[in-house]
């Protein structure tokens, strides 16, 4: 198969649409709130615990877990209800259509819960793009979530599709999730456009220029990956 991929595994926020305009602040919001209510802390401690967690675990929802004992299920429902969501969720109709167009299978893989991956899907048209839409439900071992960047569950799932690492490719936005994948030989691939867009808006740092070696490719727009990597050869 040389260099082409057989599998592809997308990201969804901030990969297939700009999450970071509307859907991350709300759930910022959110997760603050929630973090306020449910361990009796004041909104400056509540904002230093969810940026610690997640620098520190990938994801927010691993540090409350194992250090306060939230309830994982509780507090998803809780900070993805998002009224209003479908009305804005924005993604490019160009690269939306190539992502149709690209052959491979394509597994959708998200830390997102289940309900709002497929509002998401639903409000882009992608619905029925994918094999597999694969949320942080599915990613439990051994009676623990180990959603992106968990080595194990990475390897795991490539065993689920029946597929060797090195045959899969991570198209993604956050770069930490994608230098877990190159460590077990997935190629990966880092998605900037809407990345772009909210460092545009003073949102994000501006981290156009970088290029760690465990990138394989930057794009972007999803319109690229088949000029970049090949199609699948079935």
């Amino acid at each position: 198969m040389g260099r082409r991929p057989r599998v592809w595994l997308f990201d969804l926020d901030n990969t297939l649409h700009d999450a970071s305009r509307d859907a991350m602040p709300a759930m910022s919001r959110a997760m603050d709130a929630y973090i306020r209510r449910e361990l009796g802390v004041d909104a400056a401690a509540a904002d230093e615990l969810r940026r610690h967690y997640f620098h520190r675990y990938g994801a927010t929802l691993l540090g409350l877990v194992r250090h306060h004992g939230v309830d994982a299920a509780h507090f998803l429902r809780d900070i993805h209800r998002l009224p209003g969501l479908e009305g804005q969720v924005r993604g490019h109709p160009h690269d939306l259509a190539a992502l149709r167009r690209l052959p491979g299978l394509k597994v959708l893989l998200t830390n997102a819960p289940r309900e709002y991956a497929v509002r998401v899907l639903r409000a882009l048209g992608l619905e029925r793009t994918f094999s597999a839409v694969l949320t942080i439900e599915d990613m439990a071992m051994f009676g623990e979530l180990r959603p992106k960047p968990d080595g194990r569950m990475l390897r795991r799932l490539a065993a689920r599709l029946r597929v060797h690492p090195a045959h899969c490719v991570l198209v993604e936005d956050t770069l930490v999730h994608q230098k877990s994948a190159r460590r077990l030989a997935m190629r990966t691939v880092w998605m900037k456009r809407w990345l772009r867009a909210a460092a545009a808006r003073g949102q994000l740092r501006d981290r156009a220029g970088m290029r760690p070696s465990y990138v394989d490719h930057r794009i972007g727009h999803l319109r690229e990956l088949r000029r970049r990597l090949g199609a699948d050869p079935g």
